[in-house]
């Protein structure tokens, strides 16, 4: 009989839960030398059997993560007749929550790494957004989920990262009629791409209070209705060469926009 300690973390997903368990247990016990051995993607009697079998053989113990309240209460029953210790680490917990929640466990492996990645492609699409805002880089039209084209002062930004909170990664480009847009603009799918139109007077008055809050007179070029309605011309004449979808930002509030946005790349099965 090996004399070294051995616990065996049995999971239906990766087992990484279990085994974090186990070792914050442990980490309470440092006056011996012990061996984790995870048992990943579990799902049958027989694998069940074998690592029971196994740890009947040796110093140790059976650490097991399963939603499968059959397999969960087959685990335990074996254990008991094969007088190995066994620890039901998730069990107790999902059967204490549906008695005080009143609603059944969706019994589903691994949701705690789905609810880690989603985590991880938000962060990944907020960073997206940060890196290719304002045209700073070109290579970002390709690689987006979506690229908003606008006149300054559209809510471009803003609108990029509320949409990267949805896990999608936006590219926006400013429309003015001095810079040529980027190739890559008129490379893309025209169905990726929306336009931000706005009437000249809002923008006119959006302006102003964004010179103000600078500190600076509303009377620069920045917020000349002449100057308005040139971008805005040029603007129209991108959208239209591009033949992206466009949608009046006038009055619409930032999670307006996006949920209208959300809509069309739906409709159109781009996202």
């Amino acid at each position: 009989m090996s004399t070294q300690p051995i616990i065996y973390v049995l999971s239906d997903s990766v087992g990484e839960t279990a085994e974090l368990v186990v070792k914050a247990g442990l980490s309470q016990f440092k006056n011996g030398d012990y061996k984790i051995q995870r048992v990943p993607y579990v799902e049958d009697k027989e694998t069940v059997d074998e690592f029971l079998t196994l740890a009947k053989d040796t110093v140790s113990i059976v650490g097991f993560t399963l939603v499968d309240p059959d397999l969960r209460a087959y685990v335990n029953q074996q254990a008991k007749k094969l007088e190995v210790e066994a620890i039901d680490i998730m069990g107790p917990t999902m059967d204490a929550m549906e008695r005080v929640f009143h609603r059944t466990p969706r019994l589903e492996a691994g949701l705690v790494h789905k609810l880690d990645e989603d985590y991880f492609k938000k962060i990944e699409a907020i960073e997206f957004a940060v890196k290719y805002d304002d045209g700073r880089d070109p290579r970002g039209i390709s690689r987006a989920d979506i690229i908003l084209i606008g006149v300054s002062r559209t809510s471009k930004t803003p609108l990029s990262q509320y949409l990267a909170h949805k896990r999608i990664k936006v590219a926006n480009v400013p429309i003015v009629p001095e810079v040529d847009p980027p190739e890559e603009l008129m490379m893309v799918d025209p169905k990726k791409c929306i336009g931000l139109k706005i009437t000249a007077e809002k923008l006119n008055s959006i302006r102003k209070e964004r010179l103000k809050a600078l500190g600076l007179g509303d009377q620069a070029t920045y917020a000349n209705m002449n100057r308005i309605e040139q971008e805005l011309e040029y603007f129209q004449t991108i959208v239209d060469k591009i033949g992206c979808q466009v949608i009046d930002v006038s009055n619409k509030a930032v999670e307006e926009t996006a949920n209208h946005i959300l809509r069309l790349k739906q409709e159109n099965n781009t996202l």
